[in-house]
């Protein structure tokens, strides 16, 4: 047999896909951390709410008071948006959580939109490209947004971190998607489990650290929040470089040694491999793009509104005050500062379900399959909607927290399935770039589920309803959602032969992107042997102990619940 394992490097670039492909010797447990330097740097994403409290007081006024907000007075839509036109570029008023707010649509709507035009580049690129790219989006993105800070002008905030940052998450999130499932075709949800697990980690290291830097910095006159942005530029840029460049590719027809590749044993997972530019002409592609979004929308708003809802639910209740109303309970400053404290325990034991979620479903879902691992997803999730329903009625506080840890994990656990999911269906060679294109659900999903909860929540509280009684129907509406997500589920089919590459045309594309060896030829060819050797082992802690210590914070965080 030919050995591909070698490559004259001679006028390849450093970043150039040429130039990473896999040598005799190389353990792929290597890879997975590189990914998740990269998904822990930018899962920080979810925690930016971290800094919108200290951004509400940064303009000081000469009697040591925080200046009005921009959109002072305003009390209408109308007047919110025009003040935050104002907010944008105006230097002698404060930004509102509504201003500052629109950074974290930007993250989710530019982190689709950007996979789905970039994807198939990065299918040609590599990951070492791609990833050296996010790179330079999420950290420039910072320092452009700590410029905006120091100046005070909020459109650089957008343009940084939203727009340009959105950009590096698009890119960064799916750099190693393809790249895992070609390095585990044995464990696929697994392999994509282990870094997808990453970018819901991010905001559990990251929150606590820019807590901690702006402490550092704070000063009596400013909060230390554009130090911060710069000193967590200069971190994430040290970490995610280190992600970019431990990224190997393995040479074509690679298998792990000692495994075959099952023979028709599941019809769900396709040998063959469909071509991006056809995966979206497929309605196998459009039933898992509304599975994905339907899974997304129906956990998304509730996870972001999830302190309050509690609070609103079970007011007094939550610091052992029965009696006490939500609406009374606002009026004691120490009852409302314990309910708050327990909020806060909810939504971190929530993000820690969310975490485990990942990897435990997808890795699940190598035995149990994938369109299995979703029909759990909404059926489990349908009744658990009612349930919390239920449980807010009869104000059982462990039942509704129950359910809600584990939707928050069926939540992860789509994000992370559905990458082998797609892999099952449309073969590996352009996964990374469907799954991309895929991402534009998440997109939808981050604009439908919040405006559904939010909206119904505040015109019902505006009708007259009592905070204990609003979330209710919205339960109902969500396990609607979940059952449109079971029906495009349960239609998803095997794709169609003539969507599919024959193995001349799959050695065409191959020929591509310099992948010397033969379609037919396969073997381990001395690559990715063993488990993780003491090199990765040292990798693994690299990423471990940071994940670890956010862990930490969000129990002991969580652990007010439990008092």
């Amino acid at each position: 047999m030919t050995d591909n394992t070698t490559l004259d490097d001679t006028g390849v670039g450093l970043l150039d896909r040429e130039r990473i492909i896999a040598k005799a010797g190389f353990n792929r447990w290597m890879v997975p951390p590189a990914a998740l330097c990269i998904h822990l740097c930018i899962g920080m994403a979810y925690g930016f709410s971290v800094f919108w409290k200290p951004l509400e007081n940064v303009l000081l006024g000469p009697d040591g008071k925080a200046l009005p907000l921009c959109s002072a007075g305003a009390t209408t839509f109308s007047e919110k948006t025009a003040g935050t036109l104002t907010a944008l570029t105006a230097t002698d008023c404060n930004w509102s959580q509504f201003d500052l707010g629109w950074m974290y649509t930007f993250f989710f709507v530019l982190l689709g939109v950007s996979a789905a035009i970039w994807g198939g580049w990065l299918e040609r690129a590599g990951p070492r490209k791609a990833g050296f790219v996010a790179t330079l989006c999420w950290c420039g993105g910072l320092l452009i947004s700590a410029l905006g800070i120091y100046l005070h002008q909020l459109w650089m905030l957008w343009l940084g971190s939203g727009v340009i940052g959105g950009v590096g998450l698009g890119l960064g999130y799916i750099s190693p998607v393809s790249t895992l499932i070609k390095w585990f075709p044995d464990r696929r949800g697994m392999a994509t489990g282990m870094a997808i697990m990453g970018f819901g980690g991010g905001a559990m290291i990251g929150s606590p650290l820019a807590t901690a830097l702006m402490g550092y910095f704070k000063t009596a006159s400013h909060p230390g929040v554009w130090e911060t942005f710069v000193a967590m530029a200069a971190i994430y840029l040290v970490f995610m470089l280190i992600g970019t460049f431990g990224y190997r590719v393995p040479p074509a027809g690679w298998k792990p040694e000692g495994w075959t590749a099952p023979v028709n044993s599941n019809a769900m997972i396709s040998s063959k491999h469909v071509h991006l530019d056809n995966a979206h002409k497929t309605p196998q592609f459009w039933l898992l793009w509304l599975v994905l979004c339907m899974n997304v929308s129906a956990g998304i708003g509730i996870i972001g509104a999830a302190s309050p809802m509690l609070q609103e639910t079970f007011g007094g209740a939550l610091v052992g005050s029965v009696e006490t109303s939500y609406l009374d309970l606002k009026k004691d400053a120490a009852l409302a500062a314990g309910a708050a404290a327990v909020g806060a325990g909810f939504v971190g034991l929530i993000s820690l379900f969310n975490i485990f979620g990942r990897i435990a479903w997808a890795s699940s879902s190598d035995n149990l399959g994938r369109k299995v691992t979703y029909f759990i997803f909404f059926v489990l999730g349908a009744a658990l909607y009612v349930l919390a329903a239920f449980a807010a009625d009869w104000k059982i506080l462990s039942v509704f927290v129950g359910s809600f840890c584990i939707i928050a994990s069926m939540y992860g656990g789509g994000f992370a399935t559905i990458p082998a999911y797609l892999a099952d269906i449309f073969g590996t060679q352009f996964v990374g770039a469907i799954h991309g294109r895929l991402l534009t659900a998440w997109s939808t999903a981050g604009i439908v589920g919040p405006v559904i909860v939010n909206y119904l929540h505040d015109t019902r509280l505006a009708s007259g309803v009592a905070p204990d009684q609003v979330y209710g129907p919205i339960f109902y509406i969500l396990a609607g959602m979940l059952v449109v997500g079971f029906v495009a589920n349960l239609l998803v089919r095997p794709v169609n032969p003539k969507w599919q590459k024959t193995d001349e045309e799959l050695a065409a594309e191959r020929a591509k992107l310099h992948e010397k060896s033969d379609v037919i030829a396969s073997g381990s060819f001395g690559i990715g042997k063993g488990g993780i050797d003491a090199k990765a082992a040292v990798f693994w802690l690299l990423v471990g102990i940071p994940l670890a210590w956010g862990i930490l914070m969000t129990v002991e965080k969580a652990l007010v619940l439990f008092q």
